[in-house]
């Protein structure tokens, strides 16, 4: 069985209780999952998201999600720093940029915006002081104006940090621009839904080695379980429809996505 890295989960999520975290962790193995990455989106959920990373193939990133920043203290991504010389810290993220949730109450919307925009910079200069790689969210409502925002601070610091824009969703002609840039995507179960169609055509388009595996779990269920909580194991089933649409072997699109993840992440030595 093909051994395959699911490279964007939440394991700290409130939908997974932390007691069935290893039967979890199980059925992910039985499905050729082999390694996972967990990501934080808060100060408050780092702690757990580390302790998680302690499992063995299980490895963690360290960030706050732009749905989180006004929560955030001014020096969140400060306080962050402490984390980054930890081997289990394989990343910093997620961070981004989402235009699709309103402000929430007491922000407005210009306010709000300008403030993911910081911390995402910050982010970066996390990254750039660290040697470590970024995790971008992008959302919209409808066009690409978050895409388009964060991309512009990566061309900022493109050349000395590596940036995927996960579970990416958008046109071939966004995804030239990231690669172009030495960035690269991720891709989850959006791809496996019918109306998918464009991010179906991207996946066919990108060069091996330009893009990864991830769930995004416990959202973004894949077909035949779209609606449904997601989990790591379900990897395999967008592995599977990602193969079949590029017309290659299940075990060569793990070979490359496996290759890309080490590259990107450079899991730590002696870690799965």
């Amino acid at each position: 069985m093909p051994d395959l890295t699911d490279t964007h989960c939440h394991l700290a999520s409130h939908r997974f209780r932390s007691d069935e975290i290893p039967e979890l962790l199980q059925r992910a193995r039985q499905a050729g999952v082999t390694r996972l990455v967990t990501l934080s989106t808060s100060l408050d959920d780092v702690p757990v998201n580390l302790a998680l990373a302690g499992t063995p193939g299980v490895h963690a990133c360290v960030g706050i999600h732009p749905c989180d920043v006004h929560h955030a203290p001014d020096d969140a991504v400060a306080r962050l720093e402490t984390h980054v010389a930890d081997p289990r810290v394989c990343a910093i993220g997620e961070t981004g940029l989402d235009y699709y949730h309103p402000a929430p109450e007491g922000w407005e919307e210009i306010a709000f915006r300008d403030r993911q925009r910081m911390m995402l910079r910050q982010h970066f200069e996390l990254g750039a002081r660290s040697g470590l790689n970024v995790v971008i969210h992008t959302r919209d409502r409808s066009g690409h104006a978050s895409f388009e925002d964060a991309l512009a601070v990566y061309r900022e610091f493109h050349v000395s940090v590596r940036a995927v824009f996960h579970c990416f969703i958008g046109p071939w002609e966004n995804a030239e621009r990231v690669i172009g840039l030495g960035g690269m995507l991720s891709f989850g179960g959006v791809c496996t839904f019918k109306s998918a169609r464009e991010v179906r055509e991207t996946i066919r388009r990108c060069p091996a080695e330009s893009f990864m595996l991830e769930t995004d779990s416990p959202y973004l269920a894949p077909d035949p379980h779209r609606g449904q909580r997601n989990e790591p194991s379900f990897v395999s089933l967008t592995a599977a429809r990602i193969a079949g649409e590029r017309g290659e072997s299940l075990s060569d699109l793990a070979a490359h996505t496996d290759a890309a993840a080490r590259g990107f992440f450079r899991f730590a030595s002696g870690g799965n």
